[in-house]
């Protein structure tokens, strides 16, 4: 892992969790990790709410968005409006493999058009003057992988491409549900490391399984970074020595009240401009995990977090049955 990287380090984009409100949650917990939005369409980003759909917190940086279609001339313009919305890194999702993205010709799909993928790539990098990335799998259905990765590889970094991130599994474009799709199909991180030997001057980032730092550091020790996902999202509190872990940052870790403070303040705010409790809630339950306590910590937040009127109280009610010597609200 080379920690000089700026990508060293990275939380997947996860759809229906990578809001802002999960965002602004972790980076309680980690300053320097780089966060990712949850996919967004170019059509959405062109045509829809862009206030709601963008919008981010300053503290959220280094942040990317990322993208999701087919049309290069779409997509950059949705790069354009994310470069204008403060974005430090526009991704392009070429790993997604649901049903509703696949009928939109791009996700995991794309893996089997490369060329397209180039032309989408070489159209968003002209449109921004930041970097546009690829995440993309190691292939799909019953393509012999260690030859189209390559390909794929070779064909979209010849459009200007230096950073691809890559989930070491398969997709399965039938046969298997989006959930399937990152259980089943077999990990293969020595295809990962061989894509850095080929392509040596290219950022590989590993992505794919890696369920807490000490996995994600050993995976992507001859990489240029990892991404943890799904359990970035479960157990959170494994990224709080990320700082100084992999960044080498000088600053003490924070601690899980340090946490809790910052998420009451942080809910006071946004409650005050109409942000219902429950958006905010249901991101932290795993801050916990594993902790004496827990279990009473996610069901306060569950039950009481979704009753009219509820507000940062609850968070402070809830902290007290995990912290309740240290934490003061």
């Amino acid at each position: 892992m080379n920690e000089n990287y700026p990508n060293s380090l990275s939380i997947a984009p996860m759809m229906d969790w990578s809001d802002r409100h999960y965002r602004a949650f972790m980076r309680l917990i980690t300053n320097r990790t780089l966060l990712y939005t949850e996919m967004l369409t170019a059509a959405a980003v062109i045509h829809g709410d862009r206030k709601r759909l963008l919008g981010f917190s300053p503290l959220e940086h280094q942040i990317a968005l990322q993208l999701g279609g087919s049309d290069p001339g779409q997509l950059a313009e949705a790069a354009k409006i994310g470069e204008d919305f403060g974005y430090d890194e526009i991704n392009l999702n070429v790993g997604c493999p649901s049903d509703r993205v696949q009928s939109g010709r791009f996700g995991a799909a794309l893996m089997l058009e490369p060329k397209l993928v180039a032309k989408c790539v070489s159209a968003m990098q002209k449109a921004v003057p930041i970097p546009v990335t690829v995440k993309c799998r190691v292939g799909v259905d019953e393509q012999a992988v260690g030859e189209t990765l390559p390909n794929f590889i070779k064909i979209v970094a010849d459009a200007d491409c230096q950073t691809f991130i890559i989930h070491a599994r398969k997709a399965w474009l039938k046969g298997l549900s989006p959930k399937q799709n990152r259980e089943i199909p077999p990990l293969d991180y020595p295809l990962v490391n061989a894509m850095k030997r080929q392509f040596p001057k290219l950022s590989i980032i590993i992505n794919g399984g890696l369920l807490d730092l000490s996995q994600a550091m050993s995976a992507s020790e001859d990489l240029d970074g990892a991404m943890i996902g799904r359990a970035a999202y479960h157990n959170p509190w494994i990224f709080s020595q990320a700082d100084k872990q992999v960044f080498n940052d000088k600053k003490p870790p924070v601690t899980r009240a340090q946490v809790v403070q910052g998420l009451i303040e942080y809910t006071a705010i946004e409650q005050a401009s109409g942000t219902r409790l429950h958006d905010i809630t249901r991101h932290i339950l795993g801050l916990f995990a594993g902790e004496a306590g827990a279990r009473k910590w996610r069901q306060i937040l569950s039950v009481e977090g979704v009753k009219p009127g509820a507000d940062w109280r609850v968070i402070a009610k809830a902290a007290q049955m995990v912290l309740p010597e240290e934490f003061v609200a």
